[in-house]
């Protein structure tokens, strides 16, 4: 049934909000979410492709119990109500990244300055798509069934990447109360395509003699780099073509990332940062699909029909595929184009407090002088296409040993309300391994969770004489 085809592709696709890893600052990936965050070691290496494994996917609107539950009803009748139950404002996100190779080092500037500089590669691929009720509403009931009324073609609204990043950062550590961080990027396109700024509608009005007057007014475009080899039957060495764009040989682009730390007093911290404050100039590869047309077509049949029992979605889609380009011609370019980076903030607040206590002299811990527990808020946004994402986050971070730190998370967002989340950092020697997860209420029934976040990996750290 059609009803698969339209929901199918957005199920099997979350923010990019890592509140458990920001402000982690035993673990060295969190300078990814803040160059001005606070380090407290002189250096580490991230084990490769290792040193951060990262996958969160979600969706808003339902989840996967809503259409599979065994409740003895019918399936296409759920899945009906779930699509009709959404509107164009629900979305889908899938976010992965991986760390190729990572590493960081203090340099001396003088006899007292110092410079923390971390640099590597990762890997990230990202899609994002709001859910296009007219369009879904058009295949289930067709155009006949719905005469008059006008469906919104500029619902659709999707964009899919897979990218590299190299990145270099410093860090400096101005004071006892001011840390400030920048790290600079260039980004390697290996795939990319989106179509975010569509505007376009459809109606159909009944005429005379039993005619229908369709009336399209599109304005509508595709864009697409790296896509169209992948196409290509006769291209045998598509694995180093993708190896060759992986390490700057695909479309190139720059950015930064700025952040700080503020400790105003020794009990309160105040961070924030920007990411992703760039953009990427898409010049090969390129192939752009733009569809602006007005067009009026009087017929006996409809446009968009209704789908027939048994008719798979394949079938369907042949169907009015064959119908729709023989009224449109859809026109094709190679120009290039650049597209914005999602910018993407990060700032919290905490306070601090518990310092250890030597039970031998009933004092201060000197060896340990840090605070053992910390409590706060964090705030995490992000440009969309049509919308801001955030995410509001309180946690708790306790300090049981040297070698083993906690935090737990709790997390108010588009997807949930009660998004539990728990992160472990615990170190032998000097080899780190940290592991953090979303949603821990829903994982006793995942088919209920509407995300899934993940992310773990292993460093081996230098640590400071004095630890």
């Amino acid at each position: 049934m059609k009803w698969l085809f339209f929901l199918g592709v957005f199920v099997s696709l979350h923010s990019q909000n890592k509140q458990l890893l920001y402000g982690f600052k035993e673990v060295p990936q969190q300078l990814l979410l803040n160059p001005g965050g606070q380090v407290d070691y002189r250096g580490y290496i991230g084990v490769p492709i290792l040193s951060h494994i990262h996958f969160n996917a979600g969706i808003t609107g339902f989840s996967a119990f809503d259409i599979f539950a065994d409740d003895g009803r019918d399936f296409n009748q759920k899945l009906r109500e779930v699509a009709y139950s959404m509107d164009s404002k629900d979305f889908v996100g899938f976010n992965q990244q991986l760390d190729i190779f990572s590493a960081g080092f203090s340099v001396n500037t003088s006899l007292e300055d110092k410079l923390f500089i971390s640099f590597g590669m990762y890997q990230e691929s990202d899609i994002f798509t709001y859910f296009p009720k007219d369009y879904a509403i058009l295949a289930n009931e067709g155009n006949y069934n719905n005469l008059n009324r006008r469906f919104d073609f500029g619902q659709l609204s999707v964009s899919a990447e897979v990218l590299s990043v190299f990145h270099i950062g410093v860090n400096k550590k101005i004071n006892t109360k001011w840390t400030l961080g920048i790290r600079g990027k260039i980004y390697s396109s290996i795939a990319q395509l989106s179509s975010t700024k569509n505007q376009g509608s459809f109606i159909t009005v009944p005429t005379a003699n039993n005619n229908l007057n369709h009336i399209f007014d599109l304005d509508m475009k595709l864009q697409t780099s790296g896509i169209s080899f992948l196409r290509e039957p006769d291209v045998n060495d598509e694995l180093e073509v993708l190896k060759k764009r992986l390490l700057f040989g695909g479309n190139l682009g720059v950015g930064i990332d700025l952040g700080f730390t503020h400790q105003p007093a020794p009990e309160w911290t105040i961070d924030a940062s920007l990411q992703d404050i760039g953009f990427i100039n898409y010049s090969k590869d390129v192939k752009n699909f733009i569809l602006d047309k007005y067009l009026e077509y009087d017929g006996v049949q409809s446009v968009f029909p209704q789908v027939t029992s048994g008719q798979t979605a394949q079938d369907y889609w042949d169907e009015v595929s064959s119908d729709f380009e023989e009224l449109v011609e859809i026109d094709s370019t190679t120009t290039s184009y650049i597209k914005w980076r999602p910018i993407k903030l990060n700032s919290s607040v905490s306070y601090n407090f518990g310092r250890k206590i030597n039970k031998e002299c009933n004092c201060l811990d000197k060896l340990d002088p840090t605070f053992q527990n910390r409590v706060g808020a964090h705030l995490f946004a992000m440009k969309r296409p049509n919308h801001l994402q955030w995410a509001l986050s309180l946690f708790y971070f306790r300090k049981f040993y040297k070698n083993l730190q906690i935090k737990t998370t709790y997390t108010v967002d588009a997807f949930s309300f009660t998004n539990v989340g728990l992160g472990m950092s615990a170190a032998l020697g000097p080899v780190q391994f940290y592991i953090m997860a979303d949603n821990l209420l829903e994982y006793q029934n995942l088919a209920k969770s509407q995300s899934v976040s993940l992310q773990l990996g292993f460093n081996y750290i230098f640590k400071n004489n004095e630890n």
